[in-house]
Protein backbone atom coordinates (compact mmCIF):
# COMPACT_ATOMS: atom_id res chain seq x y z
CA UNK A 1 0.00 0.00 0.00
CA UNK A 2 2.68 2.35 0.42
CA UNK A 3 4.49 1.37 -2.99
CA UNK A 4 1.04 2.30 -4.21
CA UNK A 5 0.72 5.38 -2.51
CA UNK A 6 4.00 7.03 -3.25
CA UNK A 7 3.56 5.74 -6.85
CA UNK A 8 0.56 7.95 -6.98
CA UNK A 9 2.70 10.80 -6.11
CA UNK A 10 5.06 10.53 -8.68
CA UNK A 11 3.33 8.72 -11.85
CA UNK A 12 0.99 10.87 -13.86
CA UNK A 13 0.17 7.29 -15.45
CA UNK A 14 -1.42 5.95 -11.88
CA UNK A 15 -2.97 9.30 -10.77
CA UNK A 16 -4.51 8.91 -14.53
CA UNK A 17 -5.38 5.45 -14.20
CA UNK A 18 -7.37 6.30 -10.45
CA UNK A 19 -8.93 9.56 -11.68
CA UNK A 20 -10.01 7.07 -14.49
CA UNK A 21 -11.15 4.41 -12.38
CA UNK A 22 -12.96 6.48 -9.89
CA UNK A 23 -14.68 8.71 -12.77
CA UNK A 24 -16.28 5.40 -14.79
CA UNK A 25 -17.65 4.06 -11.22
CA UNK A 26 -20.03 6.52 -11.37
CA UNK A 27 -21.62 6.32 -14.66
CA UNK A 28 -21.18 2.76 -14.29
CA UNK A 29 -22.57 2.39 -10.57
CA UNK A 30 -25.93 4.98 -11.69
CA UNK A 31 -26.75 2.82 -15.06
CA UNK A 32 -25.47 -0.44 -13.77
CA UNK A 33 -28.18 0.51 -10.84
CA UNK A 34 -31.15 0.49 -13.97
CA UNK A 35 -29.51 -2.45 -15.79
CA UNK A 36 -29.33 -4.86 -12.48
CA UNK A 37 -33.03 -3.77 -11.36
CA UNK A 38 -34.76 -3.85 -15.07
CA UNK A 39 -32.41 -7.14 -15.03
CA UNK A 40 -30.81 -6.77 -18.07
CA UNK A 41 -27.22 -7.14 -17.06
CA UNK A 42 -26.86 -9.38 -19.97
CA UNK A 43 -27.65 -5.99 -22.51
CA UNK A 44 -24.23 -4.56 -21.18
CA UNK A 45 -21.86 -7.65 -22.29
CA UNK A 46 -23.49 -7.81 -25.69
CA UNK A 47 -23.71 -4.04 -26.18
CA UNK A 48 -19.64 -4.43 -25.17
CA UNK A 49 -18.94 -7.27 -27.87
CA UNK A 50 -21.25 -5.54 -30.41
CA UNK A 51 -18.68 -2.93 -30.25
CA UNK A 52 -15.93 -4.89 -31.50
CA UNK A 53 -17.57 -5.51 -34.88
CA UNK A 54 -18.04 -1.15 -34.87
CA UNK A 55 -14.62 -0.90 -34.02
CA UNK A 56 -13.14 -3.41 -36.47
CA UNK A 57 -15.56 -1.81 -39.23
CA UNK A 58 -14.33 1.11 -38.78
CA UNK A 59 -10.60 -0.23 -38.50
CA UNK A 60 -11.12 -1.93 -41.92
CA UNK A 61 -12.48 1.02 -43.91
CA UNK A 62 -9.95 3.63 -42.29
CA UNK A 63 -7.10 1.17 -43.40
CA UNK A 64 -8.20 0.16 -46.86
CA UNK A 65 -10.42 2.85 -48.19
CA UNK A 66 -8.24 5.90 -46.47
CA UNK A 67 -11.19 6.89 -44.45
CA UNK A 68 -8.87 8.65 -42.66
CA UNK A 69 -12.03 10.84 -40.44
CA UNK A 70 -13.09 7.54 -39.18
CA UNK A 71 -12.21 6.19 -35.71
CA UNK A 72 -12.58 3.17 -33.98
CA UNK A 73 -14.76 5.21 -31.81
CA UNK A 74 -17.15 6.67 -33.94
CA UNK A 75 -17.76 2.96 -35.24
CA UNK A 76 -18.00 1.74 -31.86
CA UNK A 77 -21.15 4.76 -30.96
CA UNK A 78 -22.70 3.32 -34.27
CA UNK A 79 -22.62 -0.27 -33.60
CA UNK A 80 -23.59 0.59 -29.37
CA UNK A 81 -26.95 2.60 -30.49
CA UNK A 82 -27.59 0.26 -33.39
CA UNK A 83 -27.64 -2.80 -30.51
CA UNK A 84 -29.75 -0.78 -28.27
CA UNK A 85 -32.02 -0.01 -30.85
CA UNK A 86 -32.79 -3.44 -32.02
CA UNK A 87 -32.76 -4.89 -28.48
CA UNK A 88 -35.75 -2.02 -28.16
CA UNK A 89 -37.43 -2.70 -31.22
CA UNK A 90 -37.48 -6.42 -31.10
CA UNK A 91 -38.82 -6.02 -27.14
CA UNK A 92 -41.13 -3.62 -27.44
CA UNK A 93 -42.69 -4.25 -30.73
CA UNK A 94 -42.06 -7.97 -31.35
CA UNK A 95 -42.54 -9.00 -28.06
CA UNK A 96 -39.53 -10.99 -28.22
CA UNK A 97 -37.18 -12.13 -25.03
CA UNK A 98 -34.65 -10.01 -24.13
CA UNK A 99 -32.04 -12.45 -23.58
CA UNK A 100 -32.63 -14.32 -26.86
CA UNK A 101 -31.66 -10.91 -28.67
CA UNK A 102 -29.24 -9.72 -26.85
CA UNK A 103 -27.16 -13.83 -27.55
CA UNK A 104 -27.51 -12.98 -30.92
CA UNK A 105 -25.89 -9.73 -30.63
CA UNK A 106 -23.39 -10.39 -28.78
CA UNK A 107 -22.87 -13.38 -31.15
CA UNK A 108 -22.80 -11.55 -34.48
CA UNK A 109 -21.30 -8.61 -32.85
CA UNK A 110 -18.09 -10.31 -31.84
CA UNK A 111 -17.88 -12.03 -35.22
CA UNK A 112 -18.07 -9.54 -37.37
CA UNK A 113 -15.27 -8.22 -35.92
CA UNK A 114 -13.13 -10.73 -35.73
CA UNK A 115 -13.93 -10.76 -39.81
CA UNK A 116 -12.75 -6.96 -40.20
CA UNK A 117 -9.70 -7.79 -37.68
CA UNK A 118 -8.88 -10.60 -39.77
CA UNK A 119 -9.03 -8.43 -43.19
CA UNK A 120 -7.13 -5.47 -41.95
CA UNK A 121 -3.30 -4.96 -42.07
CA UNK A 122 -1.00 -4.13 -39.30
CA UNK A 123 -4.37 -3.89 -36.81
CA UNK A 124 -5.01 -7.03 -34.76
CA UNK A 125 -2.74 -6.18 -31.91
CA UNK A 126 -4.87 -2.45 -31.77
CA UNK A 127 -8.29 -3.26 -31.53
CA UNK A 128 -7.63 -6.60 -29.24
CA UNK A 129 -6.36 -3.84 -26.86
CA UNK A 130 -9.86 -2.62 -26.49
CA UNK A 131 -11.08 -5.99 -25.43
CA UNK A 132 -9.08 -6.18 -21.95
CA UNK A 133 -8.17 -2.77 -22.08
CA UNK A 134 -5.67 -0.86 -19.60
CA UNK A 135 -6.22 1.29 -17.50
CA UNK A 136 -2.57 2.59 -16.74
CA UNK A 137 -2.78 3.45 -20.39
CA UNK A 138 -5.15 6.04 -19.56
CA UNK A 139 -4.32 9.79 -21.33
CA UNK A 140 -5.41 12.83 -19.59
CA UNK A 141 -8.24 13.67 -22.61
CA UNK A 142 -9.81 10.06 -22.28
CA UNK A 143 -10.49 12.10 -18.43
CA UNK A 144 -12.20 15.06 -19.99
CA UNK A 145 -14.46 12.53 -21.85
CA UNK A 146 -15.29 10.28 -18.95
CA UNK A 147 -16.31 13.31 -16.69
CA UNK A 148 -18.75 14.54 -19.67
CA UNK A 149 -19.99 11.25 -19.70
CA UNK A 150 -20.86 11.53 -15.93
CA UNK A 151 -22.69 14.71 -16.18
CA UNK A 152 -24.76 13.63 -19.02
CA UNK A 153 -25.95 10.15 -16.99
CA UNK A 154 -26.15 12.38 -13.37
CA UNK A 155 -28.40 15.03 -15.19
CA UNK A 156 -30.55 12.53 -17.15
CA UNK A 157 -31.05 10.46 -13.94
CA UNK A 158 -32.40 13.52 -12.00
CA UNK A 159 -34.15 14.83 -14.37
CA UNK A 160 -36.11 11.47 -15.02
CA UNK A 161 -35.88 9.77 -12.17
CA UNK A 162 -39.00 8.61 -11.17
CA UNK A 163 -39.62 7.76 -14.87
CA UNK A 164 -36.79 5.84 -14.97
CA UNK A 165 -37.55 4.58 -12.12
CA UNK A 166 -41.20 3.34 -12.45
CA UNK A 167 -40.25 1.65 -15.69
CA UNK A 168 -37.39 -0.29 -13.80
CA UNK A 169 -39.71 -1.59 -10.91
CA UNK A 170 -43.02 -1.61 -12.33
CA UNK A 171 -43.45 -1.34 -16.45
CA UNK A 172 -47.09 -1.53 -16.27
CA UNK A 173 -47.87 0.71 -12.94
CA UNK A 174 -45.74 3.23 -15.04
CA UNK A 175 -48.04 3.37 -18.16
CA UNK A 176 -51.61 3.32 -15.98
CA UNK A 177 -49.94 6.80 -14.82
CA UNK A 178 -49.47 7.98 -18.04
CA UNK A 179 -45.50 7.01 -18.50
CA UNK A 180 -44.43 6.64 -21.99
CA UNK A 181 -42.55 2.84 -20.92
CA UNK A 182 -41.31 2.39 -24.59
CA UNK A 183 -39.54 5.40 -24.72
CA UNK A 184 -37.83 5.91 -21.49
CA UNK A 185 -36.98 2.10 -21.74
CA UNK A 186 -35.28 3.26 -25.24
CA UNK A 187 -33.54 5.92 -23.27
CA UNK A 188 -32.29 3.39 -21.00
CA UNK A 189 -30.78 1.20 -23.32
CA UNK A 190 -29.25 4.19 -25.20
CA UNK A 191 -27.58 5.70 -22.13
CA UNK A 192 -26.29 2.59 -21.47
CA UNK A 193 -24.95 2.38 -24.88
CA UNK A 194 -23.35 5.00 -24.27
CA UNK A 195 -21.75 4.22 -21.05
CA UNK A 196 -20.29 0.95 -22.88
CA UNK A 197 -18.72 2.52 -26.16
CA UNK A 198 -17.46 5.55 -24.49
CA UNK A 199 -15.80 3.25 -21.57
CA UNK A 200 -14.71 0.62 -23.48
CA UNK A 201 -12.23 3.01 -25.18
CA UNK A 202 -10.34 3.47 -21.44
CA UNK A 203 -10.98 0.37 -19.94
CA UNK A 204 -11.59 -2.28 -22.20
CA UNK A 205 -14.45 -4.57 -22.73
CA UNK A 206 -14.66 -6.99 -20.16
CA UNK A 207 -13.82 -4.08 -17.49
CA UNK A 208 -16.56 -1.99 -18.42
CA UNK A 209 -18.93 -5.18 -18.43
CA UNK A 210 -17.68 -5.95 -14.45
CA UNK A 211 -18.57 -2.58 -13.79
CA UNK A 212 -21.60 -2.21 -14.58
CA UNK A 213 -22.91 -5.06 -13.34
CA UNK A 214 -21.05 -6.49 -10.03
CA UNK A 215 -21.38 -2.97 -7.85
CA UNK A 216 -25.10 -2.47 -8.50
CA UNK A 217 -25.85 -6.25 -7.92
CA UNK A 218 -23.58 -6.01 -4.83
CA UNK A 219 -25.64 -3.11 -3.69
CA UNK A 220 -28.57 -4.36 -4.35
CA UNK A 221 -28.44 -7.26 -1.42
CA UNK A 222 -28.14 -4.02 1.16
CA UNK A 223 -30.47 -1.62 -0.34
CA UNK A 224 -34.11 -1.38 -1.61
CA UNK A 225 -34.75 2.03 -3.12
CA UNK A 226 -33.13 2.57 -6.61
CA UNK A 227 -31.12 6.06 -5.94
CA UNK A 228 -29.48 4.14 -2.46
CA UNK A 229 -28.78 1.36 -4.70
CA UNK A 230 -26.87 3.99 -7.16
CA UNK A 231 -24.87 6.00 -4.07
CA UNK A 232 -24.06 2.73 -2.66
CA UNK A 233 -22.68 0.73 -6.21
CA UNK A 234 -20.74 3.88 -6.87
CA UNK A 235 -19.10 3.76 -3.82
CA UNK A 236 -18.45 0.05 -4.07
CA UNK A 237 -17.21 0.56 -7.82
CA UNK A 238 -14.75 3.12 -6.52
CA UNK A 239 -13.39 1.27 -3.16
CA UNK A 240 -12.93 -1.93 -5.90
CA UNK A 241 -10.80 0.48 -8.37
CA UNK A 242 -9.16 1.62 -5.83
CA UNK A 243 -8.09 -1.49 -3.92
CA UNK A 244 -7.82 -3.28 -7.16
CA UNK A 245 -5.23 -0.97 -8.05
CA UNK A 246 -3.23 -0.88 -5.12
CA UNK A 247 -3.13 -4.53 -4.96
CA UNK A 248 -2.27 -5.11 -8.82
CA UNK A 249 1.14 -2.65 -7.97
CA UNK A 250 3.25 -4.31 -5.81
CA UNK A 251 3.34 -7.70 -7.38
CA UNK A 252 2.95 -5.63 -11.09
CA UNK A 253 -0.16 -7.69 -11.97
CA UNK A 254 -2.37 -6.56 -15.06
CA UNK A 255 -4.73 -3.99 -12.88
CA UNK A 256 -8.00 -4.62 -14.53
CA UNK A 257 -7.69 -8.05 -14.24
CA UNK A 258 -7.05 -7.52 -10.22
CA UNK A 259 -9.82 -5.29 -10.04
CA UNK A 260 -12.43 -7.78 -11.74
CA UNK A 261 -11.48 -10.45 -9.47
CA UNK A 262 -11.75 -8.18 -6.61
CA UNK A 263 -15.03 -7.51 -7.50
CA UNK A 264 -16.06 -10.58 -8.31
CA UNK A 265 -14.94 -12.38 -5.18
CA UNK A 266 -16.67 -9.96 -2.97
CA UNK A 267 -19.79 -10.52 -5.26
CA UNK A 268 -19.97 -14.16 -4.50
CA UNK A 269 -19.15 -13.38 -0.47
CA UNK A 270 -22.29 -10.74 -0.50
CA UNK A 271 -24.37 -13.39 -1.99
CA UNK A 272 -23.26 -16.33 0.00
CA UNK A 273 -23.61 -14.07 2.99
CA UNK A 274 -27.20 -12.61 1.51
CA UNK A 275 -28.33 -16.22 1.04
CA UNK A 276 -27.16 -17.49 4.91
CA UNK A 277 -29.35 -14.16 6.28
CA UNK A 278 -32.40 -15.18 4.61
CA UNK A 279 -31.91 -18.62 5.41
CA UNK A 280 -31.53 -17.68 9.56
CA UNK A 281 -34.42 -15.26 8.83
CA UNK A 282 -36.79 -17.52 7.85
CA UNK A 283 -36.11 -19.91 10.69
CA UNK A 284 -36.58 -16.94 13.12
CA UNK A 285 -39.82 -16.90 11.76
CA UNK A 286 -40.53 -20.57 11.72
CA UNK A 287 -39.57 -20.39 15.24
CA UNK A 288 -42.14 -17.28 16.29
CA UNK A 289 -44.78 -19.13 14.03
CA UNK A 290 -44.45 -22.64 15.84
CA UNK A 291 -44.28 -20.90 19.24
CA UNK A 292 -47.52 -18.63 18.51
CA UNK A 293 -49.45 -21.86 17.51
CA UNK A 294 -48.46 -23.82 20.47
CA UNK A 295 -51.12 -24.47 23.29
CA UNK A 296 -50.45 -22.37 26.57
Amino acid sequence: MTEFIDALGRSSLMQNALLAGLLASIACGVVGSYVVVRRITYLAGGIAHSVLGGMGAAMYLRSVYDWQWLSPLHGAIVAALAAAALVGVVSLKYKQREDTTISAIWAVGMAVGVLFISRTPGYQQDLMSYLFGNILMVARGHLWLILALDALVVVVSLALYKHIQAVCFDEEFAVTRGVSSGAFYMLLLCLTALTVVLLVTVVGIVMVIALLALPAAIAANFARRLWTIMLLAVLISMTMTTAGLAISYGPDLPSGATIIVLTGGVYIVTMVWSAWRKRLHAKKRLALVAQAAAPD
